[in-house]
């Protein structure tokens, strides 16, 4: 696997103030990527170390446009094969230009605002990105004076593009200066990288182990790291441990598949929810710009496990939309009374029965006035978001047989998203054939609603099939034959509703497991996919 990085560590400038600690801030990045991460380093400026032979970045050196533009280029679009991974580093001064339109730019050495030379445009760098054919991606932008510098969006092209996993680490808000560490002499970002990038043990430090550190980290400055991740987790530096690997495999009693049940939001089914991630990445770049979100697809498709399991998840663990993890997320299905579902959903879980019976009664009186009771609710969570989540939203129609309540919670719901401050979230998940109920009646515009703010759980791709059935066995150490994957997909590929018949149809396999691993055998025993159907209930 090719693993390319370019480090840029700019300190002199010909017109605006020159730096102490970049350059050492870029070798120190080169060095702990080329010793852990088997990384083939550029360095930008680069000198030669006559002391030992070596090649390292230059401290007084300068750094043109053109040579950044054409060492990114080379990065990410070279005129070969390109590299499986590819990682930009730098650290230098940036700067913002407000002229009508906010561009963001990365300072090189001759840069001349007033004569309009700002240096390197991040709308260019994100353009670069999403032509790029490098399948894993990380940019970091330690920049000084970063309140100047970045607009991160600019250079940031989420899930867009050729790129399938991106990692976007940057040093401030863009409101905020980026500070050297005190008693040291790395930037506070770069010395909690640098931290983060030492492997403590024979095992990957990953883009999502990295932002895990990077939130822990508290400094006496007013600065906080920004980031942003998409795609599977990047794995960048390991100790690699010379000693004898114990061979013998330990195959867990667990099974990792989930049968006729979705995958819920808890850490031991998330570790076993393969095969969307890029719809979960989509469903969070809906969440971070919008206030709305309905997730629709054919009964057994898998809405309720990629919200769960996939975004749900996500926002708790933080480790891809920045501050997520400080997010309420409260989720309910709406059963036969919506507006009593909605209430406990305010209850917490934690408290005595008395408790709960008095908040309970008290977030009921709240939901009776309708979007203003559950305006009052939000307002009042200690939190910058609130993700309220209704599951199965059909319920709505098929359990809830009084259309008075069903309309005094359609206007509940909805009513409460008239908000300025963003900060109320409303996901649904529901069967696509219910759409046409909602068209039935106004419903406070839930139609339009849903129209406005779609996305739709399509079958999973070949590759998502294979995913989702070799890699839950491969986290309980226990092998999948290649002849077994292959018929299966046969079966379920392109079938909109396969999910709970594959996950059971799996789940037989499992309990029949062979010191081999799953395999072609024991499926045609079972009688293939096609046997087990008759077991399957509608599930979602």
């Amino acid at each position: 696997m090719s693993r390319d990085a370019l480090v840029v560590g700019i300190n002199t400038y010909d017109r605006l103030k020159s730096l102490n600690a970049p350059a050492g801030d870029g070798e120190a990045i080169a060095q702990i990527l080329q010793q852990y991460g088997e990384f083939q380093v550029t360095r930008l400026p680069a000198v030669k170390d006559k002391e030992n032979q070596t090649i390292r970045i230059g401290k007084q050196t300068k750094v043109s446009l053109t040579q950044l533009e054409r060492a990114i280029v080379q990065l990410f679009k070279p005129d070969g094969k390109p590299p499986d991974t590819a990682l930009l580093y730098f650290s230098g001064h940036g700067l913002r230009k407000n002229l009508g339109i906010q561009e963001g730019f990365l300072a090189t050495s001759e840069v001349n605002p007033d004569a309009g030379n700002w240096g390197l445009s991040l709308q260019w760098l994100r353009r670069l990105l999403q032509e790029s054919e490098v399948r894993q991606q990380i940019v970091i932008l330690d920049c000084c004076y970063s309140g100047e510098v970045l607009n991160f969006a600019e250079a940031d092209p989420g899930d867009r593009g050729k790129g399938r996993d991106r990692c976007f680490i940057a040093a401030s808000r863009d409101f905020e200066v980026a500070f050297e560490e005190i008693n040291s002499q790395h930037s506070v970002l770069t010395a909690a990288l640098l931290k983060g990038l030492e492997p403590k043990q024979d095992r990957w430090v990953s883009n999502y182990t990295l932002v895990d550190l990077l939130n822990q980290e508290h400094h006496p400055f007013p600065q906080r790291p920004i980031f942003a991740n998409s795609g599977e987790a990047i794995n960048l530096t390991r100790k690699w441990n010379s000693s004898p690997v114990n061979s013998t495999v330990q195959i867990s009693a667990i099974c990792p598949y989930k049968g006729l049940s979705y995958f819920d939001c808890t850490e031991a089914d998330a570790n076993l929810f393969y095969g969307r991630t890029a719809l979960t990445d989509k469903l969070l770049e809906k969440v971070r710009s919008g206030n709305f979100l309905a997730v629709l697809g054919a009964s057994g498709s898998g809405k309720s496990s990629v919200v769960r399991a996939g975004l749900l998840y996500q926002l708790k663990l933080g480790r891809k939309l920045l501050g997520s993890d400080t997010w309420q997320l409260k989720i309910f299905r709406p059963g036969i009374n919506p507006l009593q579902n909605l209430a406990l959903a305010f209850v917490e879980s934690e408290l005595s029965d008395i408790e709960r019976a008095s908040q309970l009664a008290k977030a009921e009186g709240l939901i009776a006035k309708g979007a203003v009771g559950l305006g009052q609710l939000i307002t009042a969570a200690q939190t910058q978001r609130v993700m309220l989540v209704i599951d199965q939203f059909e319920e709505t129609f098929t359990q809830c047989q009084d259309i008075t309540k069903r309309q005094q919670f359609f206007e509940c719901v909805l009513g409460a998203l008239q908000r300025d401050d963003n900060k109320l979230c409303l996901i649904i998940t529901m069967r696509a054939d219910f759409f046409g109920k909602c068209l039935e009646q106004e419903y406070g515009g839930l139609a339009k609603k849903i129209q406005e703010h779609l996305v739709t759980v399509t079958p999973m791709i070949r590759e998502e099939l294979e995913t989702a059935i070799i890699k839950p066995a491969e986290y309980m150490n226990l092998a999948v034959e290649p002849e077994l994957v292959s018929q299966m997909i046969a079966y379920v590929e392109n079938s909109p509703g396969s999910l709970p018949l594959l996950q059971y149809t799996l789940t037989e396999l499992w309990q029949q497991r062979t010191e081999e691993g799953l395999t072609l055998t024991t499926y045609s025993k079972l009688g293939g996919v096609s046997k087990t159907k008759r077991f399957i209930c509608q599930s979602e």
